[in-house]
């Protein structure tokens, strides 16, 4: 993992000097971990624009033999206010004059905090130079995301096999159920709060699992995910307890198709547009339209939902390596809904499919 993370620090140089920078100080954690590996809950790093010699990473005493472990590679400052520390060490050193920072995570007060530290520093907003670089998953990302979603799949298959999907349990059971069959297959812990909705809650896209009892004849939507090493996946799957009606039918195959048609749509240069236009074309052609409620995906990574966003109003277009999900779906309220998702990786050959549970409709 070192390795990678030289790499990052090596691609951000390359951003840090298109803006003239002469370092960065990075203060969000999920940056930090990107570029270093570490997962303390305090730390900051200054990332010089020449090398790494001139980097230096900080954290409080509590994390001395993890940053070690986890950063052997740089210089440590051991000090609880990380961010002053590293500030008033650019305030020493004229090789941190033009020091960029991540204003997007920085509030007006603590800029000005900085800005007292650091008064022989040109403090220069730099928003989102990492954020960009995480648009695109290196191998060992993906890898990370490849169990993640294993986990997930083993944990549905888990799940149905030993009876968990049954007429009588409740959603919040079955939440919990699988959570816990996530943790068995290797997940640190789940990627966000499962989404179990049965019957007229499957018409609700982000219903909170409650003590609703599932019913035969019930669609049950499941949205979960499980995180390994700080990744997430993400996967919906809707199934039908017992013998699915005819309406029910139709609404899946017509999910399934923009689901499909979405997938397809997934090619470097594509705009995020177009992809959500690939799938959302096929629910309104249908009469659906008003009952797609949401963007048809997002990427995924250290964060559940980051960017791109697929989606109406989204910007930009995909490049070969971004993780993420495609999960059109239709909501009928008071009725049912339908909603299929996949977190894939766009690639030069076609998307490469990270969710491997079936998409057929399942009726348990």
């Amino acid at each position: 993992m070192p390795e990678a993370h030289v790499k990052r620090r090596a691609a951000l140089r390359t951003a840090m000097r298109e803006l003239e920078l002469d370092a960065l100080l990075v203060v969000d954690l999920l940056n930090l971990r990107y570029l270093t590996g570490f997962t303390g809950s305090n730390g900051a790093l200054l990332v010089h624009a020449a090398d790494d010699d001139r980097t230096v990473f900080c954290t409080d005493g509590r994390y001395l033999a993890q940053a070690a472990r986890q950063v052997p590679e740089l210089e440590h400052v051991i000090e609880r206010a990380s961010v002053l520390a590293l500030a008033e060490r650019a305030d020493k050193d004229a090789a941190y004059r033009r020091t960029g920072f991540e204003s997007q995570h920085v509030s007006v007060d603590s800029l000005d905090v900085l800005a007292d530290a650091a008064p022989s520093v040109e403090l220069v907003r730099a928003p989102n130079l990492i954020e960009r670089l995480r648009l695109v998953k290196d191998d060992t990302e993906v890898e990370a995301l490849r169990m993640a979603c294993a986990a997930a799949d083993r944990a549905l298959a888990d799940l149905i096999e030993h009876g968990g999907l049954a007429a009588g349990r409740t959603e919040r059971e079955v939440a919990r159920d699988l959570e816990n069959r996530m943790l068995d297959h290797g997940a640190t812990k789940p990627a966000f709060e499962s989404i179990v909705a049965a019957g007229a809650n499957s018409a609700i896209p982000h219903h909170r699992p409650t003590d609703a009892v599932l019913h035969h004849g019930d669609f049950v939507k499941l949205d979960f995910g499980a995180q390994i090493d700080g990744y997430h996946s993400d996967m919906t799957r809707t199934l039908v307890l017992g013998a699915p009606a005819d309406w029910q039918r139709e609404l899946y195959d017509l999910v399934a198709a923009a689901q499909a048609a979405g997938r397809a749509a997934l090619k470097p240069g594509a705009h995020v547009q177009d992809v959500d236009a690939a799938a959302r074309d096929l629910i309104e052609r249908a009469g659906h339209g008003d009952e797609f409620l949401h963007g048809l995906g997002h990427g995924v990574g250290l964060q559940i939902h980051e960017a791109p966003a697929l989606g109406k109003t989204g910007e930009g277009t995909l490049s070969a390596g971004m993780a993420v999900t495609v999960e059109p779906g239709v909501y009928l309220s008071g009725k049912g809904g339908v909603r299929i998702e996949d977190t894939l990786v766009v690639r030069d050959e076609g998307p490469e499919l990270l969710t491997l549970t079936t998409k057929q409709l399942m009726v348990v």
